[in-house]
């Protein structure tokens, strides 16, 4: 199977092109630090945070992506610091990516306006060990993993009841030599993030949210999610990307510092991964650590 796998990459990517995605996510809708850097420290408290998405389940050679980070307000709640660890595997592919965030914020309205930026290194790893190659001494099939330097950017702005950013997570379109044959392994992603928060009665709110995605050659990235709050530690909800993926989306804030989220995704359509579903998992903890943080978790 993974031999199917690597040599549909081939096809659909051509002889030049190679791996081109961010990791997958759909928690980033309660923790978009994941897709925008501005988020660090925004909620005024310490969050860290461990995130596994495994896509395809059953799937020989399925993406698996294992994240864990933290970050936190500082300064008064002016500044935010963060770091984050990502592992995003796909048959015999493997992106292994640190980096360190920093936001600046400022206050605008009834809210805030944040800008950050993230900055870190790469590894690109290939290895086709596992591999049946008929030509083994095909140079677009040798082992490979090069570490490549990425930054990236973005805005966000925060109230009680809004949140909206836009984010370049990663500016520089990274690529790695393979047989002599330059191969690009990365270009750019753009996102557009929103969510609003409508109270219904005192115990239930509503919180639909947007995210689109464009990366240059593949078409527009569509998700749609619409989340009920209860008595603001449960929550529950939809979601669809592009109305071709379908989600359920759980979470519950536990011991008044933890929050555990699981989403649940079906494909639909006729294709080789409709059969498989898809798991994600995010267990986080939020404290107040200094004397300026927030001592409440915020629905954001």
């Amino acid at each position: 199977m993974k031999k199917i796998l690597t040599l549909s990459f081939l096809l659909l990517f051509g002889k030049t092109t190679f791996a081109q995605q961010d990791p997958l996510y759909s928690l980033y809708i309660t923790n978009p630090i994941t897709i925008n850097p501005a988020y660090t420290g925004i909620n005024d408290r310490f969050t860290g945070y461990v995130n596994s998405r495994l896509q395809w389940a059953g799937f020989d050679g399925n993406p698996k992506t294992h994240a864990f980070g933290a970050h936190t307000s500082i300064r008064n709640n002016r500044m935010g610091l963060g770091v984050q660890f990502v592992q995003d595997n796909i048959g015999e592919n493997s992106n292994t990516a640190f980096g360190m965030s920093y936001a600046y914020r400022l206050p605008l309205g009834e809210g805030s306006l944040a800008f950050g930026m993230q900055a870190g290194m790469i590894n690109y790893k290939n290895d086709n060990s596992e591999l049946r190659i008929r030509q083994p001494n095909d140079p677009l099939f040798n082992n490979f993993s090069e570490m490549k330097f990425n930054a990236g950017a973005g805005f966000m702005f925060k109230s009680e009841r809004m949140l909206i950013g836009i984010s370049v997570p990663r500016l520089i379109n990274n690529a790695v030599s393979i047989g002599g044959q330059d191969i690009s392994v990365y270009e750019q992603h753009y996102y557009l993030f929103a969510s609003r928060l409508f109270y219904i009665n005192e115990h239930v709110s509503l919180k639909p949210s947007v995210l689109i995605k464009a990366v240059k050659n593949s078409p527009i990235s569509t998700d749609v999610n619409v989340n009920f709050l209860f008595n603001q530690k449960f929550t529950a909800g939809l979601f669809t990307r592009n109305l071709n993926a379908y989600g359920l989306l759980a979470q519950v804030d536990f011991l008044e510092s933890y929050r555990l989220a699981y989403i649940f995704e079906i494909p639909s359509g006729n294709t080789l991964e409709s059969r498989f579903t898809t798991h994600e998992l995010m267990l986080s903890i939020n404290l107040a650590l200094f004397d300026f943080h927030d001592k409440s978790m915020s629905n954001f």
